[in-house]
């Protein structure tokens, strides 16, 4: 999160008498993350986070948000959107479209042991199942599709071992989902961007997913691999850590069957994870956005990700 759009206590005060949530006491600007503006916003009813988007439209947003409706009326812990007094829960502020939502308790878990890798498995494969019956569609914005066009873009700034491998393993991404076995992957709506800080824990109880704008219709199996990949990843050498991966997966499997292809595929779909980061990572960082509180990630712990993941495959499946 970060603040791109500056937001008056006035503007807050407008809109959330608009929502029906009281009286603002306190108005705070999020750092962290890179999207979308974010602000902590106390009212006489409740805590809050109010977003404005940055680069997601009106036209795309209610993917996102009747998403996390969904999820929520069926039990999943995630942000609820909050309607004005028409029912519309996308909103505009400042000239950009927004959104208020409760904010989750608790804390994220920076350094996760197996049994939160499992807590948060279980709960992966839960949402996972409560998102099949959802009606709208979307494809992952930041899909093969969108690595494919990004490649060229950060090619410039990467030195020559570099170059040679973000170019063969996008070649090997593209092989793969072009095989009949990708084909076969069970998809749906999937979080895309489920990292350590967008969990939240109280004591041992996970308490929530949040930061759903990442989120479109993918194989299952990929969004699996994005959370083995920071989850189960040891941070400072990017080797995975085979306890906590055993952990998650099992946790998984007991909540919602793997099905033989996503066995087959899971370790390509670790690289796709790794894969997407780097990119991204590589592309923030070398071609930032202004942000009075942005701070880009690394890229380079995405590289050291995919390294390890194409030179080994998992040892260990859930059985």
């Amino acid at each position: 999160m970060a603040v791109y759009t500056e937001v008056s206590l006035d503007t807050a005060q407008s809109l959330f008498g608009q929502l029906g949530l009281g009286q603002v006491v306190d108005l705070k600007g999020c750092s962290g993350g890179i999207e979308n503006t974010n602000y902590f916003v106390d009212s006489e009813s409740g805590r809050w986070v109010l977003t404005l988007f940055e680069r997601l439209t009106h036209e795309q947003l209610p993917f996102y948000l009747y998403l996390m409706k969904h999820l929520a009326q069926r039990g999943i812990p995630v942000p609820d959107p909050q309607a004005n007094k028409s029912g519309d829960i996308l909103l505009t502020v400042q000239g950009k479209p927004a959104c208020v939502v409760n904010r989750l308790r608790g804390a994220s878990e920076l350094s996760p042991t197996s049994t939160h890798c499992a807590t948060v498995g279980a709960m992966l494969a839960r949402m996972h199942v409560a998102g099949q019956d959802y009606s709208r569609s979307q494809p992952n914005l930041r899909g093969l599709a969108w690595v494919s066009e990004t490649v060229p873009v950060v090619l410039p700034f990467l030195g020559e071992a570099q170059v040679q491998l973000i170019r063969s393993e996008l070649a090997y991404q593209q092989h793969v989902a072009t095989s009949s076995l990708y084909a076969a992957l069970p998809r749906g709506p999937v979080h895309a961007d489920l990292f350590r800080d967008n969990v939240m824990f109280e004591g041992a109880e996970l308490t929530g997913f949040f930061d759903f704008y990442f989120a479109g219709v993918d194989t299952w199996a990929f969004d699996i691999a994005v959370c083995l990949n920071d989850w189960c990843i040891d941070l400072t050498t990017g080797q995975p850590d085979p306890q906590r991966q055993s952990a998650f997966l099992n946790a998984y499997v007991q909540e919602r069957p793997l099905l033989a292809a996503e066995r087959m595929l899971l370790p390509a779909m670790l690289r796709a994870g790794a894969l997407r980061f780097w990119v991204s990572r590589l592309w923030d960082f070398h071609l930032p956005r202004e942000a009075s509180m942005l701070t880009a990630h690394d890229p380079a712990h995405f590289e050291r990700v995919l390294l390890a993941r194409a030179g080994s495959s998992i040892q260990t499946l859930a059985a």
